[in-house]
């Protein structure tokens, strides 16, 4: 869980504090771009290798490696001499979490038996909706509090204490587990993979700044030919010796395939939500960096309440019909934020602002963990890690595409406004407006969401010790395997 806050913090802990370290740094809008870019690049391109990686070399001990590195990355990035270094250390830090944070999951996987897992769901759910809206906060505090005088490297070096903190209770604490039988990295799977998803994401990630070039829509393309490539390969490397790095015999199991289509398109409606909003708050409403955070909060509370309510006592007897009312509450928090926004215009206030909020935040926690949950129930143990880096990367390929529709639901209407305004109430109405017509794009999302939520199983997947879904002999943990207190 320390492991996953600290991923979701670094996330979004940047955006907040780029113009105290362009200011700085002396960087470029260049540099600048892929300060953030490196960092979701490497790591959504190196999320199913770090899985996989798991499976095969201990997950535990994937796990610690990535803590450590990404502990050590982010002391390179507070410590940066030049934007040269920092984005450097940037990617290395992507790459870390690519270790680190698939382990997550499939440690909680292996190490709980089915009947408990879903109160560790609940719970990551919990953190998810904290790290979303603590990122920016804590950000706005870092760089305007002005540490010892060092501006905004604080925001990295946060992560200092927090990390050696995870790496010694992790080895404390935390039972080795990997796949049952002997796996080998399917290094043709990684290039593959790879290149998929760089060419995918790279375009999406700098196309707006560099004006939607041909080659961007080109590469594009293309990723669509190389990831069909890669499902060719995978499946005769899976038939030849068992060792692929995407295991395509988990998207057989119907609650895995649905849910992998509900978290994509989850992550388009968070990657534009996310986005807009502070773009709204900071340059339409005009405000500081603490106040836009602190507007966050009754959103975080009701993600992390509405989490962990929903896997402990609504999905086990509700069931799909929890996630379904999820996506229709947060749907309806949507138009409630867009009917306000119209009404009060540029004179709306945080506290007008958390009724929506908590509507949204309710809807978003009946989703996060129960989904995880779903998600992972009938994958087998073995699969665990490919399947944990799999999510994470859906995740994050819906959130790129969700940024790159940014270009054209938000900035397509605040351009157009942009051109005609003369006063600054004039340019400060175009970002209100194309925060109300992003929103009606968000609302739409989290209709089809509710659609493809009728694919899930109605029920979650009912385990008993000694079922299939339970682990082998040969994973077994050699430790006695530790029990959370209902």
């Amino acid at each position: 869980m320390t492991a996953a806050f600290m991923d979701l913090v670094d996330v979004t802990i940047v955006n907040i504090a780029i113009p105290s370290i362009q200011r700085e740094s002396g960087a470029t809008f260049s540099q600048i771009q892929w300060i953030t870019a490196g960092y979701a690049l490497a790591f959504a391109a190196g999320l199913i290798t770090g899985g996989r990686l798991g499976d095969i070399h201990g997950r535990k001990r994937v796990f610690l490696v990535g803590i450590g590195g990404f502990t050590l990355a982010s002391a390179l990035c507070g410590f940066a001499v030049n934007p040269e270094m920092l984005v450097a250390s940037r990617i290395l830090q992507g790459a870390m979490a690519a270790l680190m944070v698939p382990q997550v999951l499939s440690i909680v996987h292996a190490t709980f038996p089915a009947h408990e897992r879903g109160k560790v769901f609940g719970l990551f759910g919990a953190i998810v909706g904290l790290g979303a809206v603590s990122g920016p906060l804590l950000g706005a505090l870092l760089t305007e509090g002005d540490l010892f005088g060092l501006a905004w490297r604080p925001i990295f070096l946060i992560n200092l204490p927090v990390g050696i903190a995870g790496l010694l209770l992790g080895g404390r604490f935390i039972t080795e587990s990997k796949a049952p039988k002997a796996l080998k990295l399917d290094l043709v799977g990684v290039a593959l993979v790879t290149l998929g998803l760089l060419m995918l994401l790279y375009p999406l990630t700098r196309g707006r700044e560099l004006g939607w070039p041909l080659w961007g829509y080109v590469s594009m393309g293309g990723s669509l030919v190389v990831l069909g490539a890669l499902v060719a390969y995978e499946r005769r490397k899976g038939a030849r010796d068992g060792s692929p790095l995407v295991e395509l015999s988990l998207f057989r199991v119907k609650s895995f395939a649905a849910g992998i289509a509900v978290q994509t398109v989850f992550g388009v409606a968070l990657g534009i939500f996310f986005l807009v909003w502070t773009l709204y708050m900071q340059y339409g409403l005009g405000w500081r960096p603490l106040k836009a955070g602190l507007t966050g909060i009754p959103f975080s509370i009701a993600v992390s309440t509405a989490a962990g309510l929903s896997v402990q006592q609504l999905v086990p007897r509700f069931g799909r019909k929890v996630l379904q009312a999820g996506a229709l509450i947060m749907g309806a928090g949507v138009l409630l934020y867009i009917w306000e926004a119209g009404r009060y215009g540029l004179s709306i206030t945080p506290w007008q602002m958390a009724l929506p909020l908590v509507v949204m935040g309710v809807g978003m926690g009946l989703i996060v963990a129960p989904l995880t949950d779903a998600i992972l129930s009938e994958v087998p143990r073995g699969h665990s890690g490919s399947a944990s880096g799999l999510i994470n990367t859906v995740q994050q390929m819906g959130n790129a595409l969700g940024l790159g529709l940014v270009s054209v639901v938000f900035f397509g209407v605040v351009d157009d406004r942009l051109t005609r305004a003369t006063t600054r109430t004039e340019a400060s109405t175009a970002f209100a407006d194309g925060f109300q017509h992003a929103l009606v794009w968000v609302a739409v999302v989290m209709g089809v969401i509710f659609l493809l939520m009728w694919a899930l199983p109605a029920r979650p997947a009912v385990h008993r010790e000694g079922e299939g879904s339970e682990a082998t002999p040969e994973e077994q943990p050699a430790e006695r395997t530790p029990q959370l207190v209902g």
